[in-house]
């Protein structure tokens, strides 16, 4: 196992078993973010991505909360900003959630409890979502006269315009069964079973090839929201035939053809 907390203020990361987990560690305020935690958490977001050892990253958050939006103190000073300051610091947040959307491998929310606000667009960022029944989220903005504009584009692909267009409106708090329903979340379980459920999920992730991974999360921010045209058939062909002369393609057929484990699958998962 290894830990590179003393690189990080606001963040702990630890690396175990190809599982990269980066806790939000500020749990004095639930997480909450600061123009700190917004930088290192787009650094190990690349960090993690880049990093070959890593092949599925968690995101959680340490205490009570899994993260409650942004630092009041932060937003105290975000008051005394010039607009163009304001659109600096934004832009910092807004680069970070694309950041984490755009991690190319597997990425895993561990919504353990409170996610509000921005702590929300994390979730909503992260290709998986698996939330203890305890938890609870909420677009609290617009309580204090403030839109979710960054985390907009990240949340309404997860719920959908209609479900955004109540609780963007209403900032009310909701439960972890609504955020299921509403496709927030994919699955919650009781608190004393999350991890639990986090490691059967870890299982079918790490038994695919990684590159299939990353090519598939591509395919489907190319293919998402668009007619089925010419274009986007020639651009599925291209991509299958690409993927199929790969290194990893090859070998995986090929593994599979020779009902044997393919490379990629770590020893304690292989086939006896």
């Amino acid at each position: 196992m290894a830990r590179t907390k003393a690189a990080y203020k606001t963040l702990e990361i630890v690396l175990r078993n190809g599982i990269g987990i980066v806790t939000l560690n500020r749990p004095d305020v639930h997480n909450a973010f600061n123009e700190v935690l917004i930088a290192e958490l787009t650094q190990a977001a690349r960090q993690l991505g880049d990093d070959e050892r890593v092949r599925v990253m968690i995101l959680t958050g340490s205490g009570t909360s899994f993260c409650a939006g942004a630092d009041l103190n932060w937003m105290k000073k975000m008051a005394g900003y010039s607009r163009a300051q304001n659109v600096a610091d934004a832009a910092g947040l807004a680069e970070m959630l694309r950041t984490l959307n755009e991690v190319p491998k597997p990425t895993l929310a561990r919504v353990h409890g409170p996610a509000l606000g921005g702590g929300v667009g994390l979730v909503a960022c992260c290709d998986i979502a698996i939330a203890a029944a305890e938890a609870t989220f909420g677009f609290t903005e617009s309580k204090l006269g403030l839109v979710p504009a960054t985390i907009a584009p990240y949340v309404i692909e997860a719920i959908g315009a209609r479900q955004a267009r109540r609780y963007f409106l209403t900032a009310e708090r909701f439960e972890a069964a609504e955020a299921y329903r509403i496709g927030l979340v994919h699955d919650i379980v009781p608190m004393g079973q999350l991890d639990d459920r986090i490691n059967e999920t870890l299982g079918p992730l790490l038994l695919a090839g990684p590159n299939a991974q990353r090519e598939c999360k591509a395919l489907i921010r190319a293919v998402a929201h668009r007619p089925v045209d010419d274009e986007v058939i020639a651009d599925t062909v291209r991509r299958i035939a690409a993927v199929r002369a790969s290194p990893e393609g090859k070998q995986g057929v090929a593994a599979f053809l020779g009902k044997r484990s393919a490379a990629w699958i770590p020893q304690e998962l292989r086939k006896k």
